[in-house]
């Protein structure tokens, strides 16, 4: 189900004309180091128990919202996406759950930073947030997502947002060890919900507008 990682970069050229596609270089895995962390809690084994805690969180703190980050990576010549795999079964993209009050962006840092860095206390500015590709909406305690929040639903109960982040050229990667950060082609994830679920499945789609410069160590 994809290959055990080693990173790679990710850098947005903006041309002059909207209508052309948006350029990222792409490096290899080779510029990027990796280690590994003591374990994190991990609370959502199943996605019947991600429902369960929305549930009984939402009469206190009411809409969960979370963010996730889309990192891109060059392996066999081909864009992959990094995913986080916990107990074999479960694909996540790195992110999670927002504080109360806090900006999309500096929530995304922190889970980024507590996630796949060395120092989970530090600010964050080592990630490069770039633009939002999508949200998918929870509209009850239920197993279906929308890629957009239906009209007639007033009081949704999940919000996910989706940004692609912009890696730097060099830098170290630390999972904990209940994780494992994986390369897996766009081509395998595209459409393959049964795997990955609706949101990493749909990540594919997004990225369409982009192109992609594989680029030599």
């Amino acid at each position: 189900m994809g290959e055990e990682v080693r990173v790679t970069n990710l850098h947005n050229r903006d041309g002059g004309n909207e209508d052309q596609n948006q350029e990222f270089d792409i490096y290899p895995l080779s510029c990027y180091y990796f280690g590994s962390k003591d374990t994190i809690p991990f609370k959502d084994h199943t996605l019947h128990h991600h429902l369960l805690r929305i549930q009984s969180n939402y009469a206190a703190s009411g809409l969960r919202t979370s963010v996730e980050a889309v990192l891109l990576v060059e392996l066999f010549k081909h864009p992959h996406l990094l995913l986080l795999q916990v107990r074999n079964s479960i694909y996540k993209l790195p992110g999670g759950r927002l504080r109360p009050g806090e900006s999309d962006t500096d929530g995304l840092k922190r889970k980024l930073t507590r996630k796949l860095s060395v120092d989970e206390d530090g600010d964050g500015s080592e990630w490069e947030v770039g633009e939002c590709l999508g949200m998918w909406w929870r509209p009850d305690f239920e197993t279906l997502l929308y890629p957009f929040l239906p009209p007639n639903v007033k009081q949704p109960k999940e919000c996910t947002k989706v940004f692609l982040v912009k890696l730097p050229a060099s830098r170290k990667f630390i999972v904990p060890k209940n994780m494992r950060l994986l390369a897996v082609p766009l081509c395998q994830v595209h459409e393959n919900q049964k795997t990955y679920g609706q949101i990493i499945s749909g990540v594919p789609q997004l990225l369409s507008k982009f192109s992609f410069n594989m680029l030599e160590s």
